[in-house]
Formats: C-alpha cells, structure tokens, sequence
C-alpha cells in the first residue's frame, strides 16, 4: 500500500498528504493501510469483506469514489467502473420520463445522483489542482463516455431525433450525469488550452466520428462554448488528419462519396462546423478565409498563443490548405456558401499569383482533380454567382491588343487558368442542364417535363441577375460576350419559359444595332426547340414592360425599333434566301400583330423619338386578321392624331434645321400605318377619312394647311391686344355670336359687325404661315386621303365599285364610298345644321333666306384653303360630290351676292372670290354636276368683268336648279370602274348656254381661243 501512494506521489507530482487534505482527508482521520487493503479488495470482488455480502450498486460507487480520494493510483479502474454509474443513472432518467412523463426521478436514479455530484466533486478539485496530469485522462475519459451513452439510448421513447438538436440537448443537459461530464469536459478543454489544445480537440474529432449523430449535441454545446478555440482547433486537426491520409493514399483529392472511409475526421469537422454555422457563421468565415490567406502567405514567426504543433509552421500542411478547404466546401454547402461571396473579393492580382505558385508543385492529375472539384463547387454555390461569374469572366477575358501588345502579359497563366475553368464550367452546367433528370441526352426534353428535377443553385442564383447578364453580353468583348451568351442560354433552358422570356425581353430591350439585335436571334434558335412560343411571350413580356412605365424613353424607343427591325428584316431575308430568321421575323410580326391596341398610345408618347418609333413598328407590323372594333377605332385615332402631330413637328424642325430627317421619316411612316389601316377594313377607312377631314379643319391643325382660326360664326378672333378685358359679364358673354342659338334662315338672323358704344370688331392681325410648308401639308394630306381612297380592303371593294386600272402606272380611282364619306364628313363639318338635308338647288331667290348660313360657308372656306383640294377628291370620287349640294350651294350664292355687289373693273380685282369661284366650278365639273361646256367655265374668269362673271354662274345655278345633283343619274362604268353621268339624257344644254355666247361674243378680242371649249 505504501508503495501505491509512492507510485501516486511520483505519478501526481502531488504528496498524499497534500491530496488528503485537499479533500477534507486530515491526517487524523486519514485510512490506514489495512483500512486501504480492504476498500480495494471490496472494489475489485463487490463484496463486503467486513460482512460478507454482495455491494449494492449505491455502496459500490461509494467505494469507488472513496478509493479516488485516496488512492489516486487508482484512478483507471475507477473510472471505468464509474461508466457503468453513470450508465446505469441515465437508464433510470430516461426510464422515468417514459413511464411518468418526467414526474421526478425516484429509485436507483435518485440514490446515484449524489453519487454522480460527489465524483463531479472530485474530478473537478483534481483538474484544478494538477490539470496537466488529470485534464487529458478526464477529458478523454468524459467524451468518450458522452459519446458511448448518446449512441446506447439513441433509440429509446424519451430520446428526439438526432435530427432535434435543440431537443437532444435540452434532455440530455438535464441529466445529471451527462451534464457532469459535459461540465468535467469543458474544464478540462479550459485548462488545456493554453499549452495542450490538439489532444482535447482530436479526443473529440475522434468520438464524433465514431458516434455521430448522436454525439452532435456534445459538439454543439463545446463549440458554443469555445467558439474560436474549436472552429481553429478543429480545423487544424481535420488539416493535419486530411493531409496524412492524402500522403498514404497519394493523392490530396478525392472522390465525395467515399470520403468519410478514406479520410475519417473530414466528415466530423464537416459536422460540427455544420452546427456552429447556426450562431458562429462570421467566426467560421474568418478562420476559412485566414487559412487560405495563411497558406498563400510565406511561414511567419509563432504567435505565443499558438501552440508548438500550429499547422502554419508546416511546409506540408499549408500546401494541403488549399485542397483541404475545396474538399471541405464541397462537403459542406454551408461552408462553401460562408466564404464564396469573400473569397472572390480576396482573389485580387497578387494572390492569384500567390496561389498560382503555390500550385505549381502539384501533380497534372491533382491539379485537373482539383480543378474539376472547383467547377462543382461554383455550379453548386448557393450565393455568390453572378459575383464569382463576373470574377472569372473578368479574369479569362483576353487582355486588349494594345495594351498587351507582342509581350505576353504576366498574368497569362493566370488568364489561360480561368478561360480553362470557366469553359469546364459552362461544359459541366451543360451536363447537368440537359440531364438533369438523370436521362440520356436524346429524351432529355421528355424526361424533364415527366421526372422531378436537379436544383443547380449556381444558375438559381444567376436567375435574379438576367438583365445584367444580358447587358454584359450585348458589351461584344471578345471570347466574353460568347461565354456569357452560352451561359444564358443554359439558364434559360434551365429556368424554363420564364427565364428565357425574360432573356429574350431583355435582348429586344438592350440591344443597340443590328450586331447586337443579332443575339437575340442567336439565343431563340437553339430554344425554340424545346419552348415553343418563346417570341409571343416575349412581346407580352415587353408589353407589360411598357404598361408598368419600368423603361425609360431612351429603352423605349429602342425596343420599338427593335421591334421594327425584327419585323423589316423579313422582306430582306426572303430576298435573301435566309429561312431561320424570316420565320422568326413572322412570329415577331404576329406577336405584335396581337398587341397594337397596346403599342397604339405610344403614338401620342410626349417624347419624338419614342412616338416616331412607335409608328415605325406600327407601320411595319401586320394587322391581325381579327380584331375588336373597339381596338381598331382607338389605333386609327391614335393614327391620325399622330399624322398631324408629324406634320407640326416637321415644320419646326424645318424652321429650326434640327431633325428634318426624322420628321420627315415620321411623317412617311404616319402615311403608311393610315394607309395600310384604311385598307383593313370599311371600319376602318370610315374612321380614318372621318378623323382626317376632322383633324384638318381643327382649330388647332388649321395653321398647318393655311388655315385661320375662326369663332363659330366664321369670324377672326379679336386680337387679344385690342379688345380690353372686361371681365365675366353677361353682357360680354351675350355679345359673343357663338354663344347664341344658330336660327339660320329665319327672321332672327342677325349679324353682328360690333358692340354699340365699342365700335365696330377689330379684327386680328394675319399670321401668314410658310407657303412651302403649307403646300407641303396639304400634298401630305391630299395623298394620305387619296391613299386611303384608293386602298383595296381584303375583304372587297365597295358595293362592287372598284375596278383595276388597266394600266399599272395609272394610280387606282378612287373608291366612290370612301369619297362619299369624305364629303358627308365636310357637310357636318362646314355647316351642321344641313346636313342629310335635300339635294336639289331652289331658284336663285331662295339664296337670300339662307344669307346668314351662306356667309358661314364661305368664311369657313376663307379660313381653310384646304377645302377645295378636299373637294376635288371628293369630286373625283363621282357621285360622292352630289352630297355636298347643301354646300355647294350655299358657296355659289355668296359668290354670286359678291360679284352682284362688285364694283371692280375686272374679276382680277378680287382674288380670291376669283379663285374661289374657278375652283367651285371646276369641282363641279370635275363630279359631272356640270356637263363639258358648262365646266368649263371658269377659264374665261380671268378675262370677265364681275358682272359678267355672276352671268356665268347665274347659267351654273340655273342648270344645277334644273338638273338636279343625284347620285341616280350615275351609272357605273364597268370598264373604266367609275361611275359616269348621261348628260343627254338631261335635256337641251342649249338654253343654260346662250349666256356664255353672248359673253364670247362681247369679248371675242379676248376670249377668242377658248371658243372651241363652248361648243355642244
């Protein structure tokens, strides 16, 4: 016995007196060494040597515990018997709580847990007395106990599920045994730290590896409690563990499913840094990132923290870093997650140097091996992608001729690297795109719509940054813009329609000029395969752009023209042969077709460029073949809205000398779109004809065509400068013609020439507009409105009216129909309150009932000079002018009531009555409500006095009053396609022409030329 506590004091560094009274053992009532004798004999049979009976479990750890106090020596035996203790204590807690719920632990759990709090008791005073001869033994002892305990009762009722950890924790801390050493285990960890960490951590890597999961609640619990220590700590050893193993097997990487056999810490390291991630996720990122800076790095001198096996100071170790932490992140998305986003950050210039020549050493295979793992490892990256994509794409993207020159760049390797890795990468997200359901490549497509797909979380991430994929692909860099079109056509395939959609809208949005336009072709050939109807869906996709205002007016003009030109290039491709791309400038062509009620506000965009952009599109789109008529009607009037809109901004950019061209160009593109609209259906061409003469004599559109702005009795407003403002009085507002009920031909007719005690009306002073823009406007109009009258409808001519001309060259007659719509659209128009009235002329008495009403008619033809070329397509359109009557009439009495009135020495003298009657009668001639002879008229005009020009109109009337204008005296001219009037069939001509004879006659001097004109 003596020489026991000799062998303790040697092994404890510690006299037994001094271990005596450290725990309340004096030397007086120390045991002697027969005392001693028999403890250790009851310990080792289980029997009472003083009574000869069998120890109870409760006196048999009593004697065990003693045997620790006294004998330290001993310490082996005793604390492999106290497993069973605590075996035995942790039955009977988990016994009770399936038997009573938890009510309270009574029987062998309650006599042991004083037991348990005594050796507790113990352990403790002898870890802090000697830690470094009692923390290694007890900390082992307390792991591995831990760990064989958690795997006996991982199936009992009372346990959770490995997979409950906050669960598993909270039963076992409230053992008392388990808490016991898991308290004992962390101040042996505590104690060891400063000069002995590894052989705490490795007991602990090694008991996880052999017990996990059911150990992870210990690993949990440690590692919250020495958060930094355990996440280096076990780093270092899972390291130094991956490195041996590597050595041994010659080859640093391996394959992910068998690497828990042939490198066994690994798996534990992935574990528990899994578990701490929850809390400790920003120190996990620091010490991954400290590693790979640490083994770039050149060997530093030990820090005094650092312990003498710190794996810094190792060669062999820090070149192992590196594939240590691939392996480690690619077993562990947690972890690849945590350092992903910083590590591309990390990667500047000089450490990609650094790393290059620390992997310079390797073999080919290791270094093909780890460079396929990294490939993994970013397709599998849960954030970070587009960074990590930019990084690389960066980083590979040849460097300019001018910069680099004939030298290669010092970063060659470097480069030639990252092309390599991004080419395997866009190779192996090929792979898993296109088996994804693990089917061969032929019945890929099939097998993606029928079996669950493979997530690729690099490309789910990469979904939320489309748009500037698409933008750094259009940049057209070099090998760049090709790497990243590749890509995004992999992400579209794998994100489905929607992805691709909102690629190919991106495309249509952002592309520039044709080159660029040119992708988006190149992205739908290889996906129309396998997502039908991908171009529908990306107009629609645009269309909702437009409706939520996210485009701004330079991205919306783009697009439009985008658009356009996807459309236009189909009469290019057919003349050139091309199929692919003239079948996708169809679809184009329908998509849009189906959304023009969409497209049609951006005529009235308050922007030029997006209005002439949209008109462009519209005017190069094709109608579809069915459409609402609600529809139809709000395109035309954008249409013609548009047209006058161009005009105006034609002659300001004229007057200016900025941008004639593309309002001019918009002006073209105007006339088409109305052109081709008139053309759809009758609708249609009433509703254009209609707002076109509507929108020439609107008061805002009238200066464009010459036109004065007039109040509704036909006066000039006054000038704003002469007329005082007299506030709202009723008076005023009486005074004002407009104001007052039209009676036309009645007694209450009354004119208005001023204000009694202001004078007569002062009329304002003329703005004469630009004669080359007027003329301009009105060709414009008169060929849009011919245009428009001429167009053939597919659905047929009107009531059988059209016919082709014989001679191509010859333009198409105008549509009898359109032309009457044209006319009844002036009727309301010039004179409301006429219109549908009768067609027939009254005698020439009858004209002074209508004075009033005749005026307005004339001043409405002073005010828009457009009037008349109106009315010769109108009169061209034959019978259409027969309903004009109303103000033909009214037209002709006011200038027959002016030349009666005139004075003049000549017709010269009057301009423009002058002109005004050659033009009325030479209309008229024009719609046969005239015979030859009497059309022609008003060439001897000139050469008259008024009065005898009234005498020619006088026989005008009379014929007219005689011969009424009905559209049933027109008969339809199947040969030529125009409807013709008999004129021998109204009677003798002669009796409305003896008039011009004696005209002829009295100025035969003059007129002698033009007799042959007047011959029946």
């Amino acid at each position: 016995m003596l020489k026991e506590q000799a062998m303790s004091v040697v092994f404890d560094g510690n006299p037994p007196k001094a271990m005596q009274s450290s725990h309340g053992v004096t030397p007086q009532n120390a045991p002697s060494a027969q005392e001693l004798a028999q403890e250790i004999k009851s310990f080792i049979s289980g029997i009472d040597i003083s009574q000869g009976r069998k120890l109870s479990v409760r006196e048999h750890a009593r004697c065990a515990v003693r045997l620790l106090r006294s004998v330290p020596a001993c310490r082996g035996a005793v604390l492999e018997h106290l497993r069973g203790v605590y075996d035995e204590h942790v039955s009977a807690f988990l016994h009770n709580l399936e038997t009573e719920g938890g009510g309270g632990s009574t029987g062998v759990s309650s006599n042991l847990e004083d037991i348990i709090q005594e050796v507790h008791g113990v352990l403790s005073e002898f870890i802090r007395l000697n830690p470094r001869a009692w923390a290694p033994l007890v900390s082992a002892w307390a792991v591995d106990l831990l760990g064989q305990l958690s795997s006996k009762h991982a199936g009992r009722r009372a346990s959770p599920h490995s997979s409950s950890l906050n669960e598993l924790l909270q039963l076992w801390m409230s053992c008392a045994a388990t808490r016991s050493l898991m308290e004992a285990y962390s101040q042996c960890l505590a104690a060891m730290l400063a000069w002995c960490p590894d052989a705490c951590v490795d007991a602990l890597l090694d008991t996880s590896v052999q017990h996990s999961p059911h150990f992870d609640w210990v690993v949990a619990h440690i590692g919250s409690a020495f958060p930094g220590t355990i996440i280096s700590r076990v780093l270092a050893c899972g390291l130094k563990d991956f490195c041996s193993h590597g050595t041994k097997d010659q080859g640093l990487l391996v394959g992910g499913g068998d690497k828990g056999s042939r490198v066994p810490k690994i798996g534990s390291v992935v574990g528990i840094l899994g578990h701490l991630a929850a809390h400790h996720s920003d120190s996990i990122r620091r010490e991954l990132l400290r590693m790979f800076q640490e083994s770039l790095s050149p060997s530093t001198p030990l820090s005094p923290n650092s312990s003498a096996s710190s794996w810094e100071s190792s060669s062999q170790l820090r070149r192992a870093a590196v594939p240590f932490l691939l392996q480690l992140a690619a077993l562990s998305p947690t972890l690849l997650g945590a350092v992903s986003a910083e590590l591309v950050e990390l990667l500047r210039p000089p450490v990609l140097l650094q790393l290059q020549a620390s992997l310079q050493g390797f073999p080919r295979e290791e270094l093909d091996n780890m460079l396929g793992l990294a490939v993994h490892l970013i397709s599998q990256s849960p954030s970070g992608g587009a960074r990590v994509l930019r990084f690389l794409a960066d980083t590979a993207t040849p460097a300019s001729v001018i910069i680099s020159g004939p030298t290669p760049s010092p970063h060659e390797g470097v480069r030639e690297a990252c092309d390599r890795l991004l080419q395997m990468l866009l190779l192996h997200l090929h792979k898993l795109v296109y088996n994804r359901s693990d089917g061969g490549e032929g019945n890929s497509h099939h097998s993606m719509s029928t079996q669950p797909q493979r997530v690729i979380p690099f490309l789910e991430e990469l979904q939320a940054h489309v748009g500037e994929l698409c933008a750094e692909t259009l940049r057209l860099e070099r090998k760049r813009h090709l790497w990243l079109h590749q890509l995004l056509c992999l992400l579209s395939v794998y994100g489905g329609p929607s992805i691709a959609t909102e690629a190919l809208c991106q495309l249509l949005t952002q592309a520039r000029n044709p080159e660029e336009l040119a992708l988006a072709w190149q992205l739908h050939t290889p996906l129309s395969a396998c997502l039908p109807g991908l171009i529908p869906a990306a107009v629609s996709r645009c269309v909702a752009q437009i409706h939520t205002h996210i485009l701004g007016p330079r991205q919306l003009r783009q697009l439009l023209l985008n658009l356009a030109a996807a459309i236009q290039s189909q009469d290019e491709e057919r003349r050139g042969g091309a199929g692919a791309q003239s079948s996708m400038a169809l679809q184009v062509g329908s998509a849009v077709s189906g959304h023009l009620h969409d497209f049609c506000p951006l005529l009235l965009h308050g922007d030029p460029v997006v209005s002439h952009a949209a008109v462009r599109l519209l005017s190069s789109s094709p109608l579809p073949r069915t459409a609402p008529p609600a529809h139809l009607l709000l395109l035309c009037r954008a249409a013609v809205t548009h047209f006058f809109v161009a005009l105006r901004r034609r002659g300001e950019g004229g007057k200016v000398g900025r941008d004639g061209g593309q309002a001019g160009e918009a002006v073209n593109c105007s006339v088409l779109l109305l052109a081709r609209l008139a053309a759809y259906s009758t609708l249609t061409l009433k509703s254009m004809l209609q707002q076109l003469v509507e929108g020439a004599l609107h008061k805002g559109n009238a200066e464009l065509f010459g036109g004065q702005i007039a109040d509704m009795a036909g006066d000039p407003p006054l000038s704003p400068s002469l007329s005082p403002d007299l506030g709202a009085s009723l008076l005023d507002i009486n005074c004002r013609f407009g104001t007052t009920v039209n009676f036309s031909g009645s007694v209450w007719s009354v004119f208005h020439a001023g204000v009694i005690g202001k004078g007569l009306k002062v009329r304002t002073t003329k703005l004469v507009p630009d004669p080359a823009g007027v003329i301009q406007n009105i060709q414009t109009l008169l060929a849009v409105t011919v245009q428009c009258c001429s167009s053939s409808s597919p659905n047929g001519s009107f009531n059988g009216s059209r016919h082709p001309a014989s001679d191509p060259k010859e333009p198409s007659p105008i549509n009898a129909e359109a032309a009457k719509v044209v006319a009844m659209t002036l009727v309301e128009n010039i004179c409301p309150d006429v219109a549908n009235g009768e067609l027939s002329w009254p005698p020439e008495e009858h004209a002074r009932t209508t004075m009033e009403r005749d005026i307005h008619i004339r001043r409405s033809f002073e005010a828009h000079p457009v009037l008349f070329p109106l009315l010769h397509v109108v009169a061209v359109g034959r019978p259409a002018l027969c309903y004009c009557s109303a103000v033909l009439r009214g037209l002709l009495a006011s200038l027959l009531a002016h030349w009666e009135a005139s004075r003049e020495a000549s017709a010269k003298d009057s301009p423009w009555h002058l002109q005004a009657s050659c033009l009325l009668v030479s209309c008229m001639g024009e719609g046969q409500l005239l015979p030859p002879v009497l059309g022609n008229v008003h060439e001897a005009f000139h050469y008259l006095t008024p009065f005898e020009v009234r005498l020619l109109l006088l026989a005008v009337w009379e014929y007219v009053r005689g011969n009424g204008p009905m559209p049933q005296k027109f008969i339809f001219n199947s040969d030529r396609g125009l409807f013709c009037r008999d004129f021998s069939r109204d009677g003798d001509v002669a009796r409305y022409v003896a008039p011009i004879h004696s005209v002829l006659h009295k100025n035969i001097d003059r007129l002698g030329h033009l007799c042959w004109r007047f011959q029946l």
